[in-house]
């Protein structure tokens, strides 16, 4: 099949691709590759990418709604997986109008060009950040969202309502996945397993927020993969139970259904913190700082939709993930 990739440059998006181009899939890349953490890497994910005969990239900001348009147009893909997004909680504070233009404008015009062009399945990425102010686990995607903690975590809820409404208003089918910390080789310069690697490889303190005491379903990158393409391949359908009078908000009377993807545990930071230093034969230096705003002190996924509906189950334990992920960034940056 054709499928398209938003941010294919990106660390889900290039994993995505690479499974999808071994299938023997042909696969369109589009990516602005910003400079939000080093394009380097960005470019060394495509350069793989890139040695498919069955991969073309595009250089593209999907704020330009035209553009966006007549490239899926086009091309007329199979499926569209929609990874690009502005990411970071954090950095979400300080910037909320890139969030803005990237993770709403950027969406909105991706639903226009797929409503156009009349495409079969439009899957994109929500996130565990979603369920903000929430303390009832294990979080369940039949759970309200309505009280996020940050500017990125509602953009990712308005997402998640345009794509209800696109589904409504023009029968997309559309299925939203919201990923639970996803790690592994290549994965972003920005998150907390590449940043404790690097400090401590450096002999440099690692900040530790919450005083170590959060809890998150660390998802290996190959289990999250095989979940997107399972999804995308599936096209999403009405659910012929849905019932207006009580409504279930991860399906509907339209094409639309949302799940959770992540493990199917939850792991302590300081445990997650104790595999690296194991893996990496040395000690890190703690810096235990408070809760930081935006942060959601515990997630834990409800994947049982998932699994029921697609035999999906992660099967990587963080000793197999984060060994692989040492192993990986040794080799990337020349690490003895």
């Amino acid at each position: 099949m054709k499928y398209l990739i938003t941010g294919a440059a990106g660390f889900i998006g290039f994993h995505t691709a690479n499974q999808l181009l071994k299938a023997g899939h042909e696969v369109i890349g589009l990516d602005i590759i910003n400079d939000y953490y080093d394009p380097k890497i960005k470019y060394a994910r495509l350069a793989l990418l890139e040695a498919y005969p069955g991969f073309s990239f595009h250089k593209m900001d999907l704020v330009e709604g035209e553009a966006v348009k007549q490239l899926v147009a086009d091309n007329k893909p199979d499926r569209v997986i929609h990874l690009a997004a502005q990411a970071g909680v954090r950095y979400s504070i300080e910037n909320p109008h890139a969030y803005a233009q990237s993770n709403l404008i950027g969406f909105l015009n991706i639903l226009e060009a797929c409503r156009y062009a009349k495409t079969p399945h439009l899957t994109y990425a929500s996130s565990s950040s979603v369920y903000g102010a929430n303390t009832k686990v294990p979080f369940s995607s039949k759970d309200g969202v309505a009280h996020p903690l940050s500017m990125y975590a509602a953009t990712k809820i308005a997402n998640e309502m345009m794509a209800h409404s696109y589904s409504s208003l023009y029968q997309l089918p559309t299925t939203g996945l919201r990923f639970f910390t996803v790690y592994g080789p290549w994965g972003r310069p920005d998150m907390a397993l590449f940043l404790f690697t690097r400090a401590i490889l450096a002999g440099e303190p690692i900040n530790i927020f919450n005083y170590g005491k959060h809890q998150r379903n660390f998802t290996y990158i190959d289990d999250i993969v095989e979940g997107v393409i399972r999804t995308a391949d599936s096209i999403a359908e009405p659910d012929p139970n849905w019932d207006a009078s009580n409504p279930a908000p991860d399906s509907s009377n339209a094409p639309y259904r949302i799940y959770n993807i992540g493990s199917n545990k939850t792991v302590k930071l300081l445990d997650y913190i104790d595999t690296l230093e194991k893996q990496l034969g040395k000690k890190a230096i703690r810096n235990e700082l408070p809760l930081q705003p935006g942060d959601v002190p515990n997630t834990w996924a409800d994947c049982s939709e998932l699994g029921e509906d697609f035999d999906y189950a992660p099967k990587t334990t963080i000793d197999t993930g984060i060994a692989r992920f040492v192993e990986w960034y040794r080799d990337y940056y020349k690490v003895a």
